[in-house]
């Protein structure tokens, strides 16, 4: 069973207390109505339930009549498989607990909240500038790292507060682009966390940068990806393997993401990395900007996936949180 996963059910139950109790970092009440319609994994061919090395177990669609809902990064799920939860790169926080049917599929959420991430002083973050959360990974002692891009830094969250603390990054990390920050994050093997940016080096548009950090900081390594995909998302798998979720998206054009498996021994720094793919997800298939991924274990080392997508508080896109189990 995977620690990490053991550790982050606890913090969100401390997490949820922590809601209830907590009288000095007062926000309004998080309560907020979602609303779902269950999405096939094909449109035109409902029957359809694998793609790739992956197994459909269910999605829904995600919407709500409240303005601020969206936009959603990044994403953790309890090892219950009973809570998830996915920060904006708004600011917010979104918690849910997740509904499934008898034969374990997604149907549906329940009990939604939605809290205005806490800066260091414990206001809440408001400007784009310093609230774009863009990734996360649950810690070994039961904190949560969250990455932020525009002003890069990364922010620790103790279980049972809301209030962060600093965390050091990777130098060159405040040298990426604007908007081009640290997209995805995850602990690995011996406490170890794998960061990998959205910028590409300038003399290789089919590498981005990234770092494998550890406790005498960070070191510097190359992640291959090629054929204008950027990274969105990364999560470690039960044999302790690391998941690269991938992205294909503009506006009005080409919509798809691929899902790629590195080996948890071959990441040290220094190295240029290069995923194994496991699947690759494009029209007629039902897709959108996905940009958080989360797994779990279920039973004997199966992994069970789960993806969210960023609506980028856009009318014409969609918040989608789809479910799948690799074979």
């Amino acid at each position: 069973m995977n620690y990490c996963s053991i550790i982050f059910t606890i913090f969100l139950l401390f997490a949820e207390v922590a809601l209830a109790e907590n009288q000095k970092f007062k926000t309004a009440d998080g309560a907020i109505n979602i609303y779902t319609k269950p999405v096939p994994l094909n449109l035109y061919d409902v029957k359809l339930k694998t793609v790739g090395k992956l197994r459909y177990r269910g999605g829904i669609h995600l919407y709500s009549d409240n303005k601020r809902f969206g936009g959603l990064s990044s994403l953790s799920v309890s090892v219950d498989r009973q809570r998830l939860i996915s920060f904006s790169d708004d600011g917010m926080a979104f918690y849910a607990r997740l509904i499934y049917d008898r034969s374990g599929n997604l149907v549906g959420v329940k009990d939604t909240y939605f809290k205005p991430l806490i800066g260091l002083e414990g206001q809440s973050l408001t400007s784009k500038f310093e609230s774009d959360a863009e990734s996360m990974a649950v810690g070994m002692d039961g904190e949560m790292i969250v990455s932020f891009e525009r002003f890069h830094r990364f922010w620790r969250y103790r279980p049972g507060s809301f209030l962060p603390e600093r965390m050091p990054g990777p130098e060159a990390m405040l040298r990426l682009p604007y908007n081009k920050g640290i997209e995805a994050l995850t602990y690995f093997s011996k406490g170890r966390l794998i960061a990998l940016s959205e910028s590409e080096f300038s003399s290789n548009s089919n590498s981005v940068l990234g770092w494998v950090g550890h406790s005498k900081g960070w070191i510097e390594l190359t992640y291959l990806i090629g054929g204008g995909y950027r990274v969105t998302g990364a999560a470690t798998l039960p044999n302790g393997n690391i998941m690269v979720l991938e992205r294909l998206f503009s506006r009005g054009g080409k919509n798809a993401i691929r899902l790629k498996s590195i080996e948890a021994g071959s990441i040290i720094g220094g190295t240029v990395l290069e995923g194994k793919l496991i699947a690759e997800l494009s029209s007629p298939i039902t897709i959108d900007n996905f940009e958080g991924i989360a797994i779990r274990e279920e039973f004997k080392g199966k992994a069970i996936i789960y993806l969210i997508s960023d609506d980028n508080f856009n009318p014409e896109q969609r918040t989608l949180l789809m479910i799948f189990e690799m074979h």
